[in-house]
């Protein structure tokens, strides 16, 4: 089955200013497409506020043309760079230093006090094999040396636990790809990629260790774009700051449900641009836990909280179901973009998945009549055409094997099944094929008498 071959536009719910500056430099509406995927959210996403972000950073895409960013009406001038973390890129206030260091610099390393040989100059080769290195793994794939123990009668954290580390992350040559001074996940859901996690269940609180990763353990085959090579190992150097239960969702405000879910979203869309559908749809299931408006003592809910969760959890319901559609999940997909419908009925992505969806699936009345729908709302969109002209073929193709009457059980038989394409009336032949084969028999065996009969003679 196919998938709609259009994007999802990503927002930011601290930015609309920043949105309608944005719009206007686009020069106003854009020809209209369906926006039906996560696919252009495939920057892994920062998963905490760092050290380095303390100013008010508001995420959005870079005009296309820099010459015309100048025109955008802003009063002050921004500057765009990389964050610590996941290499988001977002607008920032410029930096007074004439001279400014690049925020990945090794000058700026979060454990200056703890500076090794391991961590700045030996091969990663040899450490796999070191001797004072513990082995995490049975594979030798993943291993850690403490530089400095945590506190000798506190208790390592486990699964489904939330904690917080100070991280940073190198390559084997010392670039430094990743960096946070507090970076805050949940141990099992997929916050981070499985290094992390394995080696945070293996530390106690204030413990400082290096961690050498395989790729196996991290970023695999494909790495991650732009800053860490396919294969690649990592080297970390961690420090456990805190271990606490995870938050009951229903408890928080609902400022930080929304900022968890898309997390949790974003995170999906990673895994979506990488091809890992099961994990993306995993982490978009858990930012529709997240994202709800129901509280656990009961207490009234507020009309503009309600519509800003309801739109976060439309672009989630897209998401889902495109991933499931990756994964052949039809029915959930089905299901779900029913969901979409049921917070936002003239939602055109989910309408034209659920046409396409009941087309495939032989409701051609249901299809024609949600399509239509969506050639309503969007009429200029090429892709609900298509649509349409091939569900008026099946239509009419449908129709036409309807024309045909099958025959009656009692004349083929009782355990033959009636057919529903008519038979062709047999041409009367001169010779029938089965005469023509036995005569063939008789001779063959007559010869082979005859033979037999003079070898014996």
């Amino acid at each position: 089955m196919e998938t709609e071959p259009c994007r999802e536009e990503r927002e930011d719910p601290a930015v609309p200013a920043v949105r309608e500056s944005l719009h206007q430099l686009a020069g106003g509406d854009s020809p209209a497409k369906l926006p039906c995927g996560p696919a252009e959210e495939g920057k892994e996403p920062a998963k905490t506020e760092s050290c380095a972000d303390k100013s008010k950073n508001v995420e959005v895409e870079a005009p296309a043309d820099p010459e015309k960013s100048a025109d955008t009406g802003c009063k002050e001038k921004r500057k765009l760079r990389k964050t610590n973390s996941w290499k988001m890129v977002r607008f920032q206030e410029p930096s007074t230093e004439d001279d400014v260091l690049e925020r990945d610099s090794a000058a700026e390393s979060l454990f200056p006090e703890c500076v090794t040989a391991e961590w700045t100059s030996s091969s990663f080769e040899d450490l796999f094999v070191a001797d004072d290195w513990q082995d995490i793994t049975e594979d030798r794939l993943l291993r850690k040396k403490v530089v400095e123990f945590g506190a000798p009668d506190t208790l390592s954290p486990t699964w489904g636990q939330a904690v917080t580390v100070k991280m940073q992350c190198v390559l084997e040559d010392r670039t430094v790809v990743e960096k946070d001074c507090r970076l805050a996940l949940v141990i099992g859901e997929g916050d981070v990629n499985q290094a992390l996690e394995e080696c945070v269940m293996s530390m106690q609180k204030g413990e400082i260790t290096l961690l050498l990763a395989d790729s196996l353990y991290a970023y695999g085959l494909l790495g991650r774009e732009p800053d860490i090579p396919a294969w690649a190992p990592l080297l970390y150097q961690l420090q456990l700051l805190d271990v606490s239960e995870k938050p009951d969702p229903l408890t928080l405000p609902i400022a930080d449900r929304i900022r968890i879910g898309n997390q949790k979203r974003e995170r999906g869309n990673f895994h979506f641009q990488r091809e890992e559908y099961s994990m993306a749809v995993r982490a978009y299931s858990m930012a529709l836990d997240v994202l709800t408006t129901c509280r656990r003592d009961g207490g009234e809910k507020v009309e503009e909280e309600e519509e800003e969760v309801r739109d976060y959890r439309v672009k989630c319901l897209n998401n889902l179901a495109t991933a499931q559609l990756k994964l052949e999940r039809y029915d959930e997909a089905l299901h779900t973009s029913r969901d979409v419908l049921t917070l936002e009925p003239n939602n055109v992505k989910s309408l034209f998945r659920l046409g396409k969806l009941q087309s495939d699936m032989g409701e051609y009345e249901e299809a024609m009549e949600v399509l239509k729908r969506a050639l309503k709302l969007e009429p200029a969109t090429k892709a609900i055409h298509v649509e349409l002209s091939k569900l008026v073929k099946r239509q009419s193709g449908d129709r036409d094997t309807q024309g045909w009457k099958p025959k009656p059980a009692e004349l083929l038989g009782e355990n033959i099944t009636p057919f529903l394409i008519p038979s062709k009336e047999k041409k009367a032949s001169g010779i029938s094929w089965k005469f023509i084969l036995g005569a063939l028999v008789v001779a063959l065996s007559s010869l082979v008498t005859s033979m037999i009969l003079t070898a014996r003679n």
